[in-house]
């Protein structure tokens, strides 16, 4: 994009902007310590950090927001010339949504499921007056199909749930242009996004606000993603900037050594001999936890006893005790329903699943209470898996009243050592979630599981959403809980680089079905099974000029195809393979080749042509 230098162009600055939170004494805690930037039409400028150091809360005063508890307390927040700090409710009205813009990161918590999604779309230039009706759905579908998603001329007519996660955070994207605005704040659009999916939101993304001409921050800890988007950096710790300049020689050069630090916490790419080799000294006769032919899926039971929406097909995984086991691959392909499964939430209509030798219930209703503390969930969106209305202190402790966790220690002592053991302070136990951070919450979330000491954690993305180095020090604390307890997990993620620093073993997952399995080091090493070679060569690298390169392989080509479509019969990534054999894979099940070494890839190609 076009670096412009003239003055008239600043759509946002920051000016020794304040924000902080005013107690019953009157006195202030600072949360943001006087910060200035400028986001000038045309440039995207990314503010990174880690979690709580006040990414959204600087992004969010654009639109002359504070978050509940927190007011504007010095400086000024200047869009289009207007300082939005000093304006009343009634004056930001007509900005919002028209000047400028908001993009959250979780798009099916902004739609509202009951209403169709163009009328979502185009709702703020007509209720402003901006637009009238036919205006606004001309610019609709004029975004829908710069934004390449499918069928645009009737995707609007959808309600929500009709639509994948990617093609939803597009759809929000439009809502947020439909009304031509100068300014986008775009908040960690793609955190929760599969790679493949990501990819195609970036350079949708990228390629629209270049188009409209507008000007956007963006709000992120993914420094790989800053690398294919952004103009410059504001590197952001704790209310105050450390380091801004172009994203070239922030992301080549860093100056400041905490966006040094932020750097050196970029996960490397996924490949073999990342991780660490977990001890066998946990290990039992039977397997922790076992999935054997596992066959589940939604909806209403037929005369057969086969669900309306199959989803999961002739699933085989074990976690061994001690280890971890990574479950990857793209939005829809049954990752959370299998550990849905796994926890007795979804009963499976087939196959049977094993606890330390023993046949579970397939209903949570049926397991006993010992069962049930055996087998921990920690939810993926921390925000939605938290009782608003209960301090944290009362969230941790109802699981350790329920199983008697205590172990010898008052409720509040092991409420304390919980929240120690997750690396939050002890006064945290007296605020509510909406008091935390996201990378905050989600640790309460696992503090939530740990509460009743498990013998198998299932964890659903839970570093999705936490900045680089919360996330590598929350890893940290599960291999050291692993090799003191000997508690396995199953490690769901669309994170290739985590789960292989991460993971024992990886099964990757597609349309329900196993596509590949074995060993860490051979899953992510040739001979790859195609979809997994799509999987690895999506994630982004930390480099400009990644995303266009990326866009141009055979890989990411066939990813673009089109989405997770499940089948019953054959190889239901046929449509999408860049190695199908027609007449073949879309007709007959693939066959299980085995290089010897408990690496297995369903494919009706050979593992020589695999390796190649």
């Amino acid at each position: 994009m076009t670096d412009v230098r003239n003055p008239d162009d600043v759509v946002f600055e920051a000016r020794d902007l304040k924000i902080g939170a005013i107690q019953h004494d009157g006195s202030e805690i600072r949360i943001v310590k006087g910060v200035d930037f400028q986001v000038r039409r045309g440039e995207v400028v990314a503010l990174i950090g880690e979690s709580g150091s006040g990414k959204t809360t600087i992004s969010l005063s654009a639109l002359g927001y504070a978050k509940p508890g927190l007011s504007f307390t010095g400086g000024e927040a200047v869009l289009l010339g207007q300082d939005v700090t000093k304006m009343t409710t009634d004056e930001l009205r007509p900005l919002r949504g028209i000047s400028v813009a908001y993009l959250a990161q979780s798009a099916a918590a902004t739609f509202n499921p009951s209403i169709k999604i163009n009328e979502q779309v185009t709702e703020a230039p007509v209720l402003h007056g901006t637009k009238t009706q036919e205006e606004a759905n001309s610019k609709a579908l004029e975004l829908y199909r710069a934004l390449e998603l499918p069928n645009p001329e009737t995707i609007g007519d959808r309600y929500p749930h009709q639509v994948s996660g990617g093609q939803l955070q597009r759809l929000m994207a439009a809502m947020a242009l439909c009304g031509d605005p100068e300014l986008l704040v775009l908040d960690e659009p793609t955190t929760a996004l599969d790679v493949t999916t990501q990819i195609e939101v970036l350079k949708a993304f990228k390629q629209v606000i270049k188009e409209e001409e507008a000007a956007a921050i963006y709000v992120t800890h993914d420094l790989a993603v800053v690398a294919q988007i952004a103009d410059r950096i504001v590197v952001l710790y704790n209310g105050e900037i450390k380091e801004s300049g172009p994203v070239d020689r922030i992301i080549n050069n860093p100056v400041h050594p905490y966006t040094k630090r932020l750097m050196a916490a970029i996960r490397p790419m996924p490949e073999a001999g990342q991780g660490e080799v977990s001890s066998d000294e946990h290990l039992r006769d039977a397997p922790a936890l076992q999935a054997i032919a596992i066959d589940a899926g939604y909806g209403a039971l037929d005369l057969s006893g086969k669900p309306a929406v199959p989803i999961l097909r002739d699933v085989n995984v074990a976690i061994e005790r001690g280890k971890t086991v990574g479950i990857i691959g793209e939005s829809g392909c049954g990752k959370s329903t299998l550990a849905r499964v796994f926890a007795g939430l979804l009963p499976a209509y087939g196959g049977e699943i094993h606890l330390d030798g023993e046949r579970l219930s397939p209903d949570l209703a049926g397991r006993s209470r010992s069962q049930l503390q055996k087998v921990q969930f920690v939810y993926q969106m921390a925000d939605t898996a938290l009782n608003p209305r209960q301090r944290i202190r009362d969230i941790l402790g109802r699981p350790i009243d329920f199983y008697g966790t205590a172990a010898g220690m008052t409720r509040r002592q092991r409420v304390d050592y919980l929240l120690d053991l997750v690396e939050l302070p002890q006064q945290f136990a007296d605020r509510y979630p909406h008091e935390l951070s996201g990378g905050q919450k989600q640790r309460v979330n696992l503090a939530r599981a740990l509460a009743a000491d498990p013998e198998v954690v299932l964890c659903d993305e839970v570093t999705s959403a936490l900045d680089t180095i919360v996330a590598a020090n929350v890893i940290d604390l599960l291999n050291r809980l692993q090799r003191e307890t000997g508690v396995s997990f199953v490690f769901i993620s669309h994170d290739l680089s985590t789960v292989s620093s991460f993971a024992d073993e990886v099964v990757v997952l597609y349309a329900g079905m196993v596509a590949e399995q074995g060993p860490t080091d051979r899953v992510l090493s040739p001979p790859f099974h195609p979809y997994t070679r799509l999987l690895v060569s999506s994630v982004p690298e930390p480099r400009v000029g990644w995303l266009e390169e990326a866009a141009q392989t055979r890989e990411a080509k066939a990813g673009a195809s089109g989405g997770v479509k499940l089948t019953e019969k054959g190889c239901p990534f046929f449509a999408r393979c860049p190695m199908a054999i027609p007449g073949t894979c879309e007709t007959v099940d693939p066959p299980k080749l085995d290089d010897g070494n408990g690496h297995i890839i369903d494919c009706h190609r050979s593992l020589a042509e695999l390796g190649g």
